[in-house]
């Protein structure tokens, strides 16, 4: 009996999970995974960690290695880069990166999961030596190296979400005067309402970061050598010896067009099982508009647990003509450490509903973490939680919280919440248990949620 012929594009956590669920589940399957990268998986959410000498060595900050998956009867093809799918032949074809051969493959079933490249700021001199993006491993290698540099004095990070911070945090602990610049007003004013991010800034300023927010990047000017050495923008120049751009990132769908329907931004277009137009094709991951359970419609969400999750629905009815349930969503949940500080945010805020048209209001509530008996030198911290809900039913849309306690993990409650659709009423009666030691009598976010719903405070 002939193998199920199966081709994963794509090696991060997307192939990845796929080749975990798919194994585990089915026999008789000839699984092949293509990935046009020379390494094999390089996990770009733990370059900070690589950064800081934080990790084991850096060919250990990846997903998996291809020995370990290809054990489970996967065939894994790393500088091989999938430029073409012939849906009425069913096949791919596939380009061998270094010596420029290419194959063509038969597939039964077909999952993109191409994932994103990050933006390189159309502006004059991004070509300059020493202009470097925040992604893979051999981008890490090379800001690794500049860091370690005592020629490089001053780095300036473009992009202020996620990435930028954690760029930015890792050069101030390498000794660097750091500019951090970006177009929006605030930084991380993508993910946080803005009585977070005040927060945030203060803390970025306090730690000797120069903030630039609200201007416009007009060119890298660079020297004899071709190196850069100024960041121009509207409104001052700023001395560099590094740009480290993270300025967003963007679908790696190009290769598709006219084949894979796309939205005009290029993100891939799915049905509500994760299905593209072309029968036995699906697609997964940061390419993929995801279906937001809080927003109740796709939108752009660009985290690992949301593909891992995605992948896991493809592979239960990867043989189901009809899958016999729709795929059910995703929250997207989220955390980061700024210095002293730490949050998580999940679903909504202020930012992304007003993108995708949906209507909120919002709560800010600022506590201790534990009784007022306990001082704070003594471990009781400011503790702070945001809540967006729908106006009419209250149902939570939205939620963050940060402290420079650990706090995360109430993240993870709050995407919980939201996954089950309750409201702010259930969250502010929710059972969570009290000890002095860790909390207050009633819950931190029993008392965001009390406070949101004007309720006296405790």
């Amino acid at each position: 009996m002939s193998k199920t012929k199966i081709i994963i594009v794509g090696a991060s956590h997307g192939g990845h999970q796929s080749i975990l669920e798919l194994t585990r589940q089915y026999q008789n399957i000839d699984i092949k995974l293509f990935e046009a990268g020379d390494f094999i998986s390089f996990m770009s959410c733990g370059m900070e960690l690589y950064l800081e000498n934080s990790v084991t060595d850096v060919n250990d900050v990846r997903n998996f290695r291809p020995e370990d998956v290809e054990k489970l009867g996967a065939e894994i093809y790393n500088n091989h880069e999938v430029t073409a799918i012939n849906s009425e032949n069913k096949t791919v074809t596939v380009k061998d990166v270094k010596t420029g051969n290419e194959k063509k493959y038969d597939y039964d079933k077909l999952i993109l999961s191409s994932g994103v490249t990050p933006n390189q700021l159309p502006v004059p001199g991004n070509d300059l030596e020493n202009v470097y993006l925040m992604r893979g491993k051999d981008w890490a290698t090379k800001i690794k190296s500049k860091l370690a540099d005592p020629t490089v004095k001053n780095i300036t990070v473009v992009g202020a979400g996620y990435i930028g911070v954690e760029a930015v945090e890792a050069s101030v602990k390498a000794g660097k005067h750091v500019t951090l610049i970006d177009m929006i007003d605030r930084p991380l004013g993508n993910y946080l309402d803005s009585e977070m991010t005040h927060i945030i800034n203060q803390e970025l300023r306090d730690k000797g970061v120069t903030v630039v927010t609200n201007v416009q990047i007009e060119r890298y000017e660079g020297n004899t050598d071709n190196q850069v050495v100024t960041v121009q923008t509207n409104e001052g120049d700023y001395r560099s010896d590094l740009v480290i751009q993270a300025a967003g990132i963007k679908p790696n769908t190009d290769w598709l067009k006219g084949t894979i329907d796309l939205d005009e931004k290029g993100w891939i277009k799915t049905d509500e099982y994760l299905r593209t137009n072309l029968p036995d094709v699906y697609a997964i991951g940061d390419a993929v508009l995801a279906y937001s359970i809080p927003a109740q419609t796709k939108m752009p969400i660009a985290l690992a647990s949301v593909v891992r999750r995605e992948a896991r629905y493809i592979a239960a009815h990867l043989f189901e003509k009809t899958p016999e349930v729709v795929f059910s969503g995703v929250v997207g949940a989220s955390a980061l450490s700024v210095f002293d500080y730490h949050f998580a945010t999940a679903g909504l805020n202020t930012t992304t509903a007003k993108k995708v048209g949906v209507a909120i209001k919002t709560a800010f509530y600022q506590d201790t973490l534990r009784p007022d008996y306990v001082p704070n030198q003594m471990g009781n911290p400011n503790v702070y939680v945001s809540l967006a809900y729908e106006p009419q039913t209250h149902r939570l849309l939205g939620g963050a919280v940060l402290s420079t306690h650990d706090i995360t993990a109430q993240g993870n409650v709050l995407s919980l919440a939201m996954q089950q659709k309750l409201s702010l009423e259930d969250l502010a009666q929710a059972d969570f248990f009290f000890q002095p030691g860790f909390d207050r009598q009633w819950s931190l976010l029993n008392l965001a949620a009390q406070h949101a719903l004007g309720e006296p405070r405790f």
